[in-house]
Formats: structure tokens, C-alpha cells, sequence
């Protein structure tokens, strides 16, 4: 299956702009490529959701994964989210650590 993920940098941000489902099919290639990340200084990892309909356990792995690798001072944001994404991240306590917005400002 193709990869439903673009992942591009901008300066000290990470930007992920996610499509469709992240699930078993597609989250390992997405924790690969956020691999690659971990040793660059990352400030932000910036999660655009708009378009994301359904995320899996694999998938809640992929952004525990960015908070625990890019570093405790990293900022993890969730952008858009639909509610049912918002749903399951919520019931799994991501919200705690993430901040959760409907729109990404730049600064």
C-alpha cells in the first residue's frame, strides 16, 4: 500500500501531513522515516490531521514515538483532527502531552 504520509522539514519543524488511515499498513514506514528525525534538532513535530479518517494503536505508537525520540522539549501538535481521531486520542491520554488546535500558526 502506498504511504498516506508526507513528511517534510522547515527549519526546526517537522511537518506530517496525514491521509486517509494510519494503521498497521502504514505506520511502521512513517516510524522509519520520523527515525531519521530523531537526531536532527527538531523542535516541533507538527501532525496536520484534516484529512486523517481513522488511526490505529500502530499509528498512537508513531506519535509517542516522535514525543519520546525528538526529545522532552519537543512540541507535539495534532492539526484538524477529525473528531473520531480526537476521540481516540483523548481516550488514550495523548491530549495530555500534545497540544491539539484546529489551525497551525507558523510562529
Amino acid at each position: 500500500m502506498e504511504n498516506q504520509f508526507a513528511v517534510t522539514i522547515e527549519g526546526d519543524v517537522a511537518k506530517v501531513h496525514l491521509v486517509g488511515r494510519l494503521d498497521a499498513t502504514n505506520a511502521p514506514a512513517l516510524q522509519d522515516k520520523m527515525m531519521t528525525l530523531k537526531d536532527q534538532a527538531i523542535r516541533k513535530v507538527v501532525f496536520f490531521a484534516q484529512d486523517l479518517a481513522y488511526i490505529a494503536s500502530s499509528g498512537l505508537r508513531v506519535i509517542i514515538f516522535a514525543k519520546q525520540k525528538m526529545g522532552a522539549e519537543t512540541q507535539v501538535y495534532l492539526i484538524g483532527a477529525r473528531e473520531m481521531v480526537l476521540d481516540v486520542i483523548k481516550m488514550t491520554g495523548l491530549n495530555n502531552f500534545m497540544i491539539i488546535q484546529d489551525t497551525y500558526d507558523e510562529k
